[in-house]
Order: structure tokens, then sequence, then C-alpha cells
């Protein structure tokens, strides 16, 4: 069957984390807006469960690559030149999705090896991915890098220093990389949730209550209202766009 939607029609991309929650969001909403997606995560039958559920959809083709970005810089070149091959040769959009999520913790009492674990997932990936992968981007003139932040990099949130420092990073090196490789034709924006409905907020529901009573929408978003963001700024609707965080948070990091 073809894409219901041709947005992205002829466009490949690599979605890292997507083998569930937010980032199988928005690898199959990419998909069903006409993209070849190349699902990534650590679980193997995760992912091959969500390459079927973008084949139910009678969105374009996937393909999987395992791949654990925690395991330093020759796990994500592996997963760089695997997502490569599996696209045909190229990525035209990338997802910086992959975390480390991490209880809210007071700050003397995380453990020195977490904080290396999280900056090693939520920054260090990230960062070596991109620099595989942009150039070439640059080198044919497109390409859409989006990375996932997350309200914790807006907004002071006691308990959640090394999370938030993680996510303040990718935020900083949106606008570096926005201005690094804009000239040569590649975009790069984030998209910054604020609490989503995703199975795993939903067993930390108690503690997340009071936190939505603070937010204008007082609701949690949907995994598709955040993973319309994503496909937005993948997309030539954003063409004019760069360097840009767009928070999807009910309105929280605004008031």
């Amino acid at each position: 069957m073809s894409p219901k939607n041709t947005r992205l029609a002829g466009r490949t991309a690599l979605v890292t984390g997507s083998t569930g929650g937010l980032g199988a969001a928005f690898a199959t909403a990419l998909a069903e807006h006409g993209a070849f997606v190349v699902v990534s995560g650590r679980n193997k039958a995760r992912g091959r469960a969500v390459l079927e559920r973008i084949a139910s959809t009678g969105a374009a083709e996937a393909a999987f690559v395992a791949a654990d970005l925690g395991e330093g810089a020759s796990e994500v070149r592996r997963l760089a030149d695997e997502a490569t091959t599996a696209a045909g040769g190229r990525i035209d959009v990338l997802v910086n999705n992959a975390a480390m999520l991490l209880m809210p913790t007071p700050t003397a009492e995380v453990p020195e090896h977490l904080v290396a674990d999280a900056f090693a997932v939520n920054v260090t990936a990230p960062f070596l991915l991109t620099g595989i992968i942009a150039p070439p981007m640059a080198k044919r003139g497109y390409g859409s890098i989006v990375n996932i932040g997350s309200i914790n990099g807006l907004i002071g949130m006691g308990g959640s220093a090394l999370y938030s420092a993680t996510k303040a990073t990718i935020h900083s090196l949106t606008k570096s990389w926005a201005d690094e490789y804009g000239p040569r034709g590649v975009r790069v924006n984030t998209v910054a949730p604020g609490p989503s409905l995703t199975e795993r907020n939903a067993e930390i529901a108690a503690h997340l209550a009071p936190l939505l009573a603070r937010i204008p929408s007082r609701r949690a978003s949907t995994l598709s209202e955040v993973a319309a963001a994503v496909v937005f700024l993948a997309s030539d609707d954003a063409s004019g766009i760069n360097g840009a965080t767009l928070s999807v948070d009910g309105g929280w990091s605004a008031v």
C-alpha cells in the first residue's frame, strides 16, 4: 500500500530510540507521510513490532537497525553506516530522540556513574551521530535534523538537574549546528515536549498529576501531537525555520 500522505515522499529518515514511546510515534508518523524510515533501538523484538505497526498503516517501507547508543563511538558509527545502507545510501532526516530517562532525584543522591551514562546517551551519542550524518547532508545541499529536547531543558525543575542538563545541552547544540550547517542547506531544530502520554508516564501518573495541574492545557500532550511537530520540522513546510525550539507542552514553558 502507498502512504496516505506524501509530505515526505522520496525522503529517508533515521529515528534513534524509536522502538517505543515517542520515538515509535515519530517513526510511524514520518512513514505515514511518505518517508522511508530506519527504526533504531536496543530491543530487536520491539523494533520488529514498530515495523509491523508502520506496515499496518499502509505507510512507506521501513527498516530496523539495532543499536545501543550508550556503547560509544564505534556503535554510533555502525548505526550510521547500517542505517545509511538500509535507506539506500543517504539519510535526509535525522531525529535524535534516543535518551536515558531519569526519575527525579536530589543532586546529592545521583551516583557518579549515572552522570557519565546519561551524558553518553543523551549528549555524546547525538553529537557523534550528527557529526557523521550532517556532512553528507550538507554536501548534497539538503537535510533536516530534529533534536528531541525537553521542557526540562527550558525551565528549572528541582530534582531533575542531571536530565535537565543533558537536554539544555541538546538545545544549545541545535543553535550551534543550525549556524554550522545552515549555510549548506541543512536545517537543525528542536522539539521540546512536556509531559506526554507514553506508557512510562502512565506508570508514574501520580507523580505527574501535580505537574499537569500547572500546565495551561491541564493535560499531557498526546504522542500524535508531539509527532506532528517532528514531521513539520522535518518537512519542507518548515523550510524557513532553523535553530528553533518548538515546545509541545500545553503552554507550560510560556507561562
